[in-house]
């Protein structure tokens, strides 16, 4: 299995001419996911090629504007494409507020069973859960409550020994249950073990999301050891005195994260519009930490 994770926006709180507010698309094993939902977020999709109908679950980390206000437009043009499969909504209690406000007064009734999940921002919880992979929410240290994402590969499925699983002849429709670990019993009788059939399933991969934060090393425990971490990265550090006034971070303190937390790599974004040029703010990530990436909007970052 591996995630796709599609930069939609890598701008803080002012949108540019070609840099737009906070916004992921995640693809996992054919799950499709959003990540906070900034202005313009419908109209990165359509530009990426990306359908709306396919998004089953929105996570929002907390409920500044430059995060949440494309989400009434998306649902909206969801409703309007008469969207039929249940959406679920992650996010603060405020958020939902703010949502119920909207939709009271533009007297908005949805074709679509839409369900809100309020999230406790105070401590690490898992939020979500199935066969193939989980969700788990940790503190961030912002202005208003925010929370960050970890993704996480389930680790229950094996890896299926196709050659070995061709040469007994055993039927597709038994190959869910070995990769779950179950032995495999022929029409016969014949009980072949699981382990003659499978091979194991290895580390399982996982993506952590830190949108607005001050530096804090007490959320290094909830991202060590990452595949990928996604880290804001406002200000370059001579802007650090404005950073801690905003509870932002500094392009060097996500590589100081990111290196404390023995991550294997690192995506920078949320860029302050006072930036044109983004290489500096990558330059000064990697004295940190040398694995570090630009959050470039469109690109796809395969975690495999």
């Amino acid at each position: 299995m591996s995630f796709e994770v599609t930069i939609l926006g890598n701008s803080s709180a002012s949108p540019g001419p070609n840099r737009h507010p906070s916004g992921q698309y995640v693809s996992i094993c054919d799950h499709h996911v959003l990540i906070d939902c900034g202005e313009g977020t419908q109209m990165q999709l359509q530009k990426f090629k990306i359908k709306k109908s396919k998004i089953s679950q929105i996570f929002i980390t907390h409920v500044h504007g430059d995060h949440i206000l494309g989400l009434p437009g998306l649902l909206l043009s969801m409703n309007l494409m008469r969207h039929e499969h249940p959406l679920h909504i992650y996010g603060p209690k405020e958020l939902f507020e703010i949502l119920a406000v909207f939709f009271k007064h533009s007297e908005m009734d949805f074709n679509f069973p839409l369900h809100y999940h309020e999230l406790d921002t105070t401590q690490s919880i898992t939020i979500f859960e199935n066969l193939y992979y989980k969700v788990k929410t940790f503190p961030l240290y912002h202005r208003i409550p925010t929370v960050g994402f970890l993704f996480e590969e389930r680790s229950i499925l094996k890896k299926l020994n196709a050659e070995a699983c061709l040469k007994l002849k055993i039927p597709f429709t038994h190959f869910n249950n070995i990769k779950m670990g179950k032995d495999y019993i022929s029409p016969e009788g014949k009980v072949t073990p699981n382990e003659e059939l499978t091979f194991p399933s290895g580390q399982p991969l996982n993506y952590a999301y830190c949108s607005d934060t001050a530096y804090d090393e007490r959320l290094i425990p909830a991202i060590e050891g990452v595949d990928y971490l996604y880290h804001e990265a406002t200000f370059m550090h001579d802007k650090l005195e404005r950073a801690e006034q905003t509870m932002h971070s500094t392009a060097k303190q996500a590589g100081m994260i990111a290196k404390k937390a023995n991550v294997n790599n690192l995506i920078i974004g949320h860029f302050s519009s006072r930036y044109d040029d983004l290489q500096p703010l990558l330059d000064e990530a990697k004295t940190e930490f040398e694995n570090t990436e630009i959050a470039e909007e469109g690109r796809m970052f395969i975690i495999e």
